[in-house]
């Protein structure tokens, strides 16, 4: 298949989707490595490169998909999934910024919030990108409160993992490998969210917008 005919496939609007989800990454890392006080190079050119990267992995997702079909939907919730992470890391990251506090209660609450801002876009994401099924309208008007209800409670379930799991890191281990307090702070952060998007994944897939 050329790419045009990809194009024409119905699977344009994918791209440009994962375009802007690559955009909307390479936004949010900026700030998040100025607090951290993390140099990457090349920097200035991620709002670029990391579109690039989004397209790419979904156009080879397409194709690996024809032989096992859950992939594309994967590489979706992949991409949202480092979205999210990246709008949890960076609540996370402004709180602490403002009020230079890095452990104890104040961080389990920053990273309680920092989920919340990011349950919510993930909400949006999942439910009218990831988990839509091709071809078909819009499941906006087949929204329900039990649809609804089911996400909050995998998203619960998903909140209480990564925030346990972030926090036991962070204040039950502490700094380790001579890290800073705030860049183990996102150790917590990466560790609680890599538990939290495996259940959310599964969760959403097949209980909350199951076919």
């Amino acid at each position: 298949m050329n790419i045009a005919e990809f194009l024409l496939s119905g699977m344009k609007k994918d791209l440009i989707l994962a375009a802007i989800v690559g955009f909307l990454c390479a936004v949010l890392i900026l700030p998040i490595a100025g607090n951290l006080k993390v140099q990457i190079p090349y920097s200035q050119y991620l709002i670029i490169i990391l579109p690039l990267l989004s397209v790419l992995g979904m156009w080879v997702a397409y194709f690996i998909a024809k032989k096992i079909a859950v992939i594309y939907q994967v590489a979706k919730f992949v991409l949202i999934g480092a979205l999210n992470t990246l709008v949890d890391w960076g609540i996370l990251n402004l709180l602490m910024f403002l009020t230079s506090v890095t452990a104890g209660a104040g961080y389990s609450a920053f990273k309680g919030v920092s989920f919340l801002v990011a349950a919510t876009n993930s909400y949006f994401w999942n439910k009218f990108w990831t988990f839509k099924k091709a071809g078909q309208p819009s499941r906006q008007t087949e929204s329900t409160g039990r649809e609804v209800l089911q996400f909050f409670i995998v998203s619960g379930i998903g909140f209480l993992m990564n925030v346990g799991v972030a926090t036991l890191i962070v204040n039950v281990l502490g700094p380790q490998f001579g890290f800073s307090a705030a860049l183990w702070a996102n150790v917590g952060a990466l560790c609680g969210t890599l538990v939290g998007l495996t259940w959310n994944f599964l969760g959403f897939k097949l209980i909350v917008f199951k076919s």
